[in-house]
């Protein structure tokens, strides 16, 4: 090779680099456009369960967008622009969770954060909802339906606590970390590592399909309200603590009389919601429209496939 194709061949390799750089700095600045755009979309409902933090999008009949531990509404903002020209979509965010802003010793258990929701549609005016939910937001959500069964027209529930399978084994050690008052630092290390958090032993990593899609700053839209200060350190640990005791066994008798059409779509990849609570909803639920299975889904894949989230709802909405 002579000097000028030595040269030459420098200038692409350089040029390659370069472009790959401004791809990075380029995805980093887009992530953080979105989550400034999300933040500035964010309003506060004021109830006797505190300030509660949700984003709304679009009009006419409500629907309801329900997150897990430990996200927030953020998690919903694809959906809510794809299903916005069809619902007032909301995303609130739960006690102890997001940037919900609740008195320091809020109970912050299920059965609170259900009671919270119906505080919260009364305060927004609405009479009913179609919910939309995942993890723990789909716990609270068969709560909601089997004591509100006049607030709720469709449920879709995605991945989540079922039956006896709540909370999942695999969440025992994180809650009794929690009823000790220690998870809170196992979240400051997501933070400060966010490639650990994108690790296979990190929350990223175990809950989604593509980890590394994952931006630094979405995982500070997630993770840093939940150590900004001892008393949401302190909540953060209680809402794990709250999660031991399982709201869900008293209900079956409820689950079994609930005529809402409900349908289930279900992540194959998740280790802590396996299919077969998709199978168990599909049979006791009178109102069940069935089971739509994700291929290799993990917790957190309607993040990752809103396009599906939208057209579950609509064909759940008769859209």
């Amino acid at each position: 090779m002579d000097r000028r194709d030595f040269l030459g061949s420098c200038a692409s390799i350089a040029g390659a680099a370069a472009l790959a750089a401004c791809g990075v700095a380029s995805g980093k600045q887009a992530a953080t456009t979105e989550t400034n755009a999300f933040a500035a979309l964010r309003r506060y409902a004021p109830t006797a369960f505190g300030r509660i933090a949700y984003v709304q999008r679009g009009s006419g009949p409500a629907a309801l967008f329900l997150h897990g531990l430990p996200l927030n509404g953020f998690h919903w903002r694809d959906s809510l622009q794809r299903l916005s020209p069809h619902r007032r979509c909301i995303a609130p965010d739960f006690m102890g969770m997001g940037y919900t802003d609740s008195p320091e010793r809020q109970d912050l258990s299920p059965q609170a954060q259900t009671d919270m929701l119906a505080a919260f549609l009364d305060r927004l005016g609405i009479a009913s909802a179609d919910i939309v939910a995942n993890d723990s937001g789909g716990a609270i959500a068969q709560l909601f339906a089997v004591q509100h069964p006049e607030r709720v027209r469709t449920l879709l529930l995605t991945n989540c606590d079922v039956h006896e399978n709540c909370p999942p084994p695999q969440m025992l050690n994180s809650i009794q970390a929690g009823v000790a008052g220690a998870y809170h630092p196992k979240m400051q290390r997501h933070l400060d590592d966010p490639a650990y958090a994108r690790s296979d032993k990190g929350i990223i990593g175990a809950t989604y399909m593509e980890p590394d899609a994952v931006a630094d700053a979405t995982i500070e839209y997630y993770f840093r309200p939940l150590v900004a200060s001892a008393k949401r350190r302190s909540q953060l640990n209680r809402y794990l603590a709250a999660l031991l005791a399982n709201p869900l066994l008293a209900i079956e008798p409820d689950l079994r009389r609930l005529s809402t059409p409900t349908r289930m779509v279900w992540g194959t990849g998740d280790v802590l919601f396996p299919v077969a609570w998709a199978n168990w909803l599909d049979r006791t639920l009178p109102g069940s429209r069935g089971v739509r299975l994700v291929e290799g889904g993990k917790l957190f894949w309607p993040e990752e496939r809103p396009d599906v989230i939208a057209e579950e709802a609509k064909s759940l909405w008769g859209i």
